[in-house]
């Protein structure tokens, strides 16, 4: 089985991959690990990838292709996998689609986690984590029972990220939107496209997901 992911920072989309993992044995493949482990492979296409990166430019759709190629021959594959990050553009669906083929595999659906985006930057901005052990936490949906006070460990230091604030967010999603416009009515027209409500509670997106590739 071969999955898409398609949704904005922060609906939820790492958490769904990870239980399809668990739940039915595919892997999470996303661009940036993929890169990180061809250059430190050391491969011949791992050093082509290290050049591009340390220039600052763009990685050029071969060459993420040929990554890719190379990941999902690999025998933890071998039962499915889901790409995360990949395609962002319609030449590199096609590409995509070519790929497959050439290997005689089959895309099955691209599965798109739909957000309302204001609840989603309240949603992101909101979150923190204890400092000592990670627990999340957000200012409105999940306080800790004691204030200040990490429900896990008892400890009184949190974080927040930089980058969960509002205008960082709102750029992350106009960028998202950009990048996707082309391959949602490019899989919508192929029939793979499915959308799902990202904003259902996190079980229900999962009972969701598995309702549409079973």
């Amino acid at each position: 089985m071969i999955l898409i992911l398609l949704g904005p920072p922060g609906c939820g989309k790492g958490t769904q991959a990870k239980r399809l993992e668990e739940s039915r044995g595919l892997v999470q493949l996303s661009t940036g690990d993929m890169l990180r482990a061809a250059v430190a492979s050391g491969s011949e296409m791992g050093q082509q990838a290290k050049k591009v990166m340390d220039a600052g430019e763009l990685m050029p759709d071969e060459i993420m292709i040929e990554i890719i190629s190379e990941r999902i021959d690999q025998p933890d594959c071998a039962d499915g996998f889901i790409l995360d990050g990949f395609p962002r553009t319609t030449p590199q669906a096609e590409a995509l689609d070519k790929l497959l083929a050439d290997k005689s595999l089959e895309l099955g659906k691209v599965i798109e986690l739909k957000v309302d985006e204001e609840a989603l930057v309240e949603r992101i901005t909101g979150r923190y984590s204890c400092a000592k052990c990670g627990a999340g936490y957000h200012d409105k949906f999940q306080q800790p029972k004691q204030d200040g006070v990490c429900d896990v460990c008892g400890s009184t230091e949190f974080s927040r990220r930089s980058d969960d604030n509002e205008e960082t967010v709102r750029s992350r999603l106009a960028a998202y939107n950009a990048q996707t416009a082309e391959i949602v009515p490019y899989y919508g027209a192929k029939g793979n496209l499915v959308e799902i409500d990202g904003m259902l509670d996190i079980e229900d997106v999962t009972v969701a997901i598995q309702g549409v590739i079973s």
